[in-house]
């Protein structure tokens, strides 16, 4: 992609890294999902939802692009090409201009969530405000700081799982149930797997640059049962639902798909264990969790 010019609209388009807009749009639709479910559902603040989810992806990945190319790092991109900074299709002074374009959209998105909630609550929702902060502060401390610290699975957990899924039922139903929140931690950690396959991949060079990941910490058979427990904690925690009477039975088993989906790339990435052939794993997660995310969201609304 050398011929890819600078500050281009391609070269834009290359480092928003489309494929990891299914981390930002999946905990929406099931947060939606399970609004549908419970008679809460509301167009406008779905919307906003996933526009906001959408516009804070995208400035995570400008963030992390610059941070790595001003640290001189020279590892692979995890989603995609390589990082536009290194690679001068973007300048660092525009990609800084592009950071705060789309975070200023991002926070005009939120603004208007808030003004919706108090058109229907008035003088609440500013619980909002605190989250919209903490995206925003999370997009920055996680690849700046927190990720060489091995926060990184928690703070998936909480940014990809809990806050989108419980925030998108929220701001439609003004209240939260159980039921969102087993249904957002099974969704926060379907998309960890992705980020674990990611520091699976790359604990050697991890190791050699002081990003301290757990499975770094921990070690190689560590990062491979990690990766293999998120899918099947997911999997059990959708089939809790059973216990609070969300689902039946036979609809909490529908996303044994997934489970089998999961357990099929496991093997795969154990059979790899190192290497550029990793990449085809991320995007068998990257797929899987999306699967996991359609499945779930399809027995909800059924």
């Amino acid at each position: 992609m050398n011929h890819v010019r600078t500050n281009s609209g391609k070269a834009w388009l290359l480092a928003a890294r489309p494929k990891t807009l299914t981390g930002a749009i999946t905990p929406v639709l099931v947060g939606c999902a399970l609004a549908y479910s419970d008679g809460q559902l509301q167009w406008t603040p779905a919307v906003l939802c996933l526009l906001f989810a959408c516009l804070m992806q995208v400035a995570a990945n400008f963030i992390n692009d610059l941070f790595d190319f001003l640290k001189g790092s020279d590892r692979e991109d995890r989603l995609g090409p390589e990082r536009a900074c290194a690679q001068g299709w973007i300048t660092p002074q525009a990609m800084k201009g592009g950071i705060a374009i789309v975070l200023t959209a991002a926070g005009l998105t939120g603004c208007s969530l808030l003004y919706h909630s108090w058109h229907h609550l008035p003088y609440q929702g500013w619980e909002l405000v605190v989250i919209g902060v903490g995206c925003m502060a999370f997009a920055f401390l996680y690849t700046t700081m927190l990720s060489y610290q091995g926060w990184g699975d928690l703070l998936v957990l909480v940014f990809f799982g809990l806050v989108p899924v419980c925030g998108t039922y929220y701001v439609q139903a003004y209240t939260l149930t159980l039921n969102v929140l087993l249904a957002a931690a099974a969704c926060g950690l379907a998309i960890d797997a992705l980020l674990v396959v990611n520091n699976y991949r790359d604990r050697q060079q991890d190791a050699i640059s002081g990003k301290r990941t757990l499975i770094v910490r921990y070690g190689e058979p560590f990062g491979r049962y990690l990766y293999l427990g998120t899918g099947v904690a997911a999997w059990g925690l959708t089939l809790s639902l059973t216990l609070t009477g969300k689902l039946s039975p036979g609809e909490a088993w529908v996303p044994t798909a997934y489970l089998l989906l999961h357990v099929l790339t496991w093997r795969k990435m154990v059979r790899i264990r190192s290497g550029k052939e990793l990449n085809a794993i991320l995007g068998e997660t990257s797929r899987n969790m999306l699967y996991f995310g359609l499945l779930l969201s399809a027995i909800l609304v059924s």
